[in-house]
């Protein structure tokens, strides 16, 4: 036996792949997360999946250790988007797609925009709505079977019969049925709180509902309410006993104050917010997510003719300028701000073009950093494994060209990405 032993001993000596492998990463300048300051010639350790260690200088590393140079760039930790839609991407075609493509197509087509997102520095995101194949997407992803970012998935969002979510807009009486809580569609306490059981029973890790109505719908309004407060109740409620938390996209006032009032842990879009809501959400630490590239996007597609219905193109030229403007308010209000593009709105993979806008209307290269990096880890309580560049925590590291502190478009030019300790950008 101890022959037998010693034997297997040398095997693994001999075949280092099967040991923890060790990997040094020099970088020139680290933003690590957790602060406002840069750290100048530090090396990164990381174990398997884990950061072990930071030390100052560059660490002479071992025969059996990994050297990663970033000597010359600025290293910051995986970015994390809370408000993608990875199944889909907005184009001329995107209506008929329902009735043309077929479910494995969209399957597939979404693991490509996943690897866009991925290669684009954002190791995280949460997916605001689907089919269900993003929480398929989540899963194939964790598995090792397609390179993509950590997905959050909602799965199908959950909307009232004719509200934003309701995936039979737009279609002849024949095809509309009647929807119901397996489809995510609400109407009454007792659907809501089915709704939600059903979405927990396919493997959802939180629930997205559509508070009021929305741009891209194929419905006349983009800001009416469209639940009512014991149906938001039963659905906070019983998300609340599954440990999900709620997002609500909401453009009006009312849905969005009674989504609030409710319980709802984000706020998306939030176009027409006032200060009364803004106070709200002070008071109850809800969360805005304001997706202003979104906006922008839909504004300048709504000028070119045939590229929305003619249902959806005063909504989009009437809401998408308005988010930008809407930010700036809550940001100097003081409304606790997170990070989120609507990406799948606008392509996939130019999620970063988001930092800019913020810095536009007004906040800090610093803040609209950490609004993706801490705060969305504290909103998906994942504060303990992502967010920044911790001994502990998931090795998810970016680096980029420039000091993005300085300027905040090189985040728009990542130049390594590393998810969970593996090298998917170099």
């Amino acid at each position: 036996m101890c022959h037998k032993f010693f034997l297997f001993f040398l095997f693994l000596m001999s075949a280092p792949s099967l040991l923890a492998q060790q990997t040094y990463i020099h970088a020139g300048q680290l933003f690590d997360g957790t602060g406002d300051d840069i750290r100048e010639n530090v090396t990164i350790i990381i174990s398997d999946q884990t950061i072990n260690a930071i030390e100052d200088g560059f660490l002479e590393p071992g025969s059996d250790t990994n050297l990663i140079d970033l000597s010359n760039q600025t290293v910051l930790p995986g970015l994390i988007d809370l408000h993608v839609h990875l199944e889909g991407e907005t184009n001329p075609n995107r209506y008929i797609e329902t009735f043309t493509m077929n479910a494995e197509e969209r399957a597939l087509r979404s693991v490509m925009f996943a690897k866009r997102t991925l290669d684009a520095g954002f190791t995280t995101v949460r997916d605001l709505g689907g089919t269900g194949a993003n929480t398929a997407l989540r899963d194939a992803i964790m598995k090792g079977y397609v390179s993509g970012p950590r997905i959050i998935s909602v799965g199908k969002s959950l909307a009232t019969t004719g509200g934003h979510a309701d995936p039979t807009n737009g279609s002849k009486r024949e095809l509309m049925g009647q929807p119901g809580p397996t489809e995510g569609v609400v109407n009454g306490v007792a659907d809501a709180r089915e709704a939600v059981r059903q979405r927990y029973k396919n493997g959802a890790d939180h629930i997205k509902i559509t508070a009021t109505g929305g741009v891209l719908s194929v419905a006349k309004s983009g800001q009416n309410p469209q639940f009512m407060d014991d149906e938001l109740r039963a659905i906070v409620e019983t998300a609340n006993d599954y440990d999900m938390h709620v997002a609500a996209h909401a453009h009006g006032k009312e849905g969005m104050m009674r989504a609030v009032l409710a319980g709802v842990k984000t706020i998306e879009h939030g176009t027409y917010m006032d200060e009364e809501v803004m106070q709200a959400m002070v008071d109850r630490n809800t969360y805005y997510v304001p997706t202003i590239l979104a906006g922008d996007f839909v504004a300048e597609k709504a000028e070119i003719d045939g590229y929305f219905p003619d249902l959806v193109r005063p909504k989009a030229r009437e809401i998408g300028p308005l988010i930008q403007e809407t930010f700036g308010k809550a940001y100097r209000y003081g409304v606790p701000i997170a990070f989120g593009t609507d990406s799948g709105v606008s392509p996939h993979g130019n999620n970063a073009k988001e930092f800019e806008l913020m810095v536009e209307a007004g906040m800090t290269e610093l803040e609209a950093i950490l609004s993706s990096v801490k705060t969305g880890a504290e909103v998906l309580g994942l504060q303990d494994q992502i967010g920044s560049i911790e001994p502990g925590k998931h090795a998810d590291i970016i680096a980029v060209g420039q000091n993005p502190l300085e300027d905040i478009t090189a985040l728009q030019n990542v130049v390594f990405v590393m998810k969970g300790g593996e090298v998917v950008r170099l």
